[in-house]
């Protein structure tokens, strides 16, 4: 289970598969899950397995609508308890991604922003001119922060340089509550998802 966990962390997305399927490892390589989506489905439903072996699934993620701005995805573990939910805000993410992560009581504790929404107007721009949309990969990467609702940032993710935008790097930022380190990192891992759906 994500409750440990030695940062930064990398979310490294496979490129030849036909599931949109990413590993997460820690600051000494060692996988901590694999997260495998189904693609070509109206409701998204995330599976958490602790290998790319997919033996032990730990967590799972699920949409509750489709086709909906504001849809929230829960976040359900191996006993099948809810422990929160990460939800995109509407039009506030049309310009600037903006999603909200509940714990497991409903109540809101931590929030997504994205620093600079400029970077992803020039990556799309750049990505529609012939022979340099292969290097918007390596010039344009946003970052995004999470912090508490009285403004603490507590953690930071970065996309990499890569062809593909295929590589993110989570760094902690503050220290963890008990919780949140297991809510911050499946919230992060249904946002990369959305985001990179989104282009």
């Amino acid at each position: 289970m994500i409750n440990t966990l030695e940062f930064p962390l990398n979310f490294v997305f496979k490129i030849a598969t036909f599931s949109n399927d990413f590993t997460v490892t820690d600051v000494n390589n060692q996988v901590i899950t694999y997260v495998k989506q189904k693609m070509f489905k109206f409701i998204d439903e995330i599976s958490v397995f602790d290998s790319e072996a997919q033996f032990d699934k730990l967590y799972t993620i699920k949409a509750n609508k489709w086709l909906d701005f504001s849809t929230t995805y829960t976040f359900t573990n191996n006993q099948g308890l809810e422990i929160g939910r990460v939800a995109r805000k509407g039009w506030k993410s049309i310009w600037k991604a903006h999603y909200e992560i509940y714990d497991e009581k409903e109540v809101q504790d931590l929030l997504i922003q994205e620093k600079n929404p400029w970077t992803k107007v020039f990556d799309s721009l750049l990505g529609e001119v012939p022979i340099l949309n292969f290097f918007t990969g390596y010039l344009f990467n946003p970052s995004y922060i999470v912090k508490r609702p009285d403004g603490t940032e507590v953690a930071m993710l970065t996309k990499l340089p890569s062809f593909f935008g295929r590589r993110f790097l989570v760094n902690k930022l503050n220290d963890l509550e008990k919780g949140e380190a297991e809510r911050i990192v499946l919230g992060l891992m249904m946002m990369v998802l959305l985001e990179r759906q989104r282009g």
